[in-house]
């Protein structure tokens, strides 16, 4: 894993669990409220997810909006003189053990179980003040003093996701991942935010956004058998309708979609790119390892 993967829980099964066998997408996943797509809704600029270094230049030359990781990145100066928005990947929901700052914070002992699917990242208390101070003061601001032109916030879906499970426990995780990103935007007013799902703060967060990606709205991970599956319609479907409330909330929203699947099947991978713009969203269709840039396949 380099950096860290994007929506680490997320990708292992959906908002429901939903695993359907890998196939080509469906005709009955029909672009939600097919036909002329609002002007709020109108697709963002091509965008890319990548989590590695060794790219040429020429490889970013489709995209206008890249999210790369904040330590294991391109030079980025060509990318930004090449008109390049660029976002550094920060995990606010988990702690890496990579991570330099992960000493200090399992010394305050705010850090939980790890990931099942992600050993060596350990979900944090994100109402802890000494995790938003370490956020807003210090992580962000590095992240933008390498040169980035914003932030792109993976694992806020981690704190509704522990307060469901254990309600008296983790009780106001959801309310206090709403309060980071409020902070992160009141600190820095200018900078670029997109954050990956955390659909549940989401009608709270869009006001305050750049961009929101949908991870996995139509194909995910299956971590278990080892490729991409196929989401359940209601998983689609509730994804659908969660990124359009947000750009409904915020006409100035940029909304994204990343799904997986095998780029070998260049009709499959096309299939995706078609449906998500069809929605409204500009897509991205990559592996899951995020560490290669995955064009798409020509028409």
């Amino acid at each position: 894993m380099i950096g860290g993967l994007i929506g680490r829980r997320a990708v292992a099964g959906g908002l429901l669990s939903g695993a359907a066998l890998l196939a080509l997408p469906s005709r009955t996943l029909r672009a939600a409220n097919s036909g002329q797509v609002p002007a709020a809704l109108a697709p963002a600029a091509p965008w890319a997810v990548y989590y590695a270094d060794a790219a040429p230049l020429a490889a970013f030359q489709p995209y206008r909006l890249l999210v790369l990781d904040s330590r294991t990145h391109p030079p980025l100066q060509p990318l930004a003189d090449r008109g390049k928005t660029l976002l550094g990947y920060l995990s606010v929901g988990e702690v890496e053990t990579h991570r330099p700052w992960f000493g200090r914070v399992k010394g305050w002992g705010i850090l939980d179980q790890e990931n099942p699917n992600w050993p060596g990242s350990f979900y944090v208390d994100v109402r802890d003040r000494r995790w938003v101070r370490l956020v807003v003061e210090e992580l962000v601001p590095a992240i933008l003093r390498e040169g980035f032109h914003g932030v792109f916030l993976d694992t806020l879906d981690n704190p509704p996701h522990l307060e469901r499970t254990d309600p008296k426990r983790w009780s106001g995780m959801t309310d206090a991942a709403a309060a980071l990103v409020r902070a992160i935007r009141r600190n820095w007013p200018d900078i670029g935010l997109m954050q990956n799902r955390a659909y549940e703060i989401l009608p709270q967060t869009a006001p305050l956004l750049s961009h929101a990606l949908g991870e996995s709205v139509y194909a995910g991970w299956d971590f278990a058998a080892k490729r991409p599956h196929r989401q359940s319609a209601e998983d689609y479907r509730f994804q659908v309708d969660a990124l359009k409330a947000a750009g409904a909330l915020n006409p100035q929203l940029g909304l994204h979609t990343l799904d997986y699947w095998t780029p070998s099947d260049a009709a499959g991978v096309r299939a995706i790119y078609d449906l998500q713009r069809a929605n409204g969203f500009s897509p991205y269709v990559a592996t899951v390892e995020l560490d290669r840039l995955i064009p798409e396949p020509p028409r």
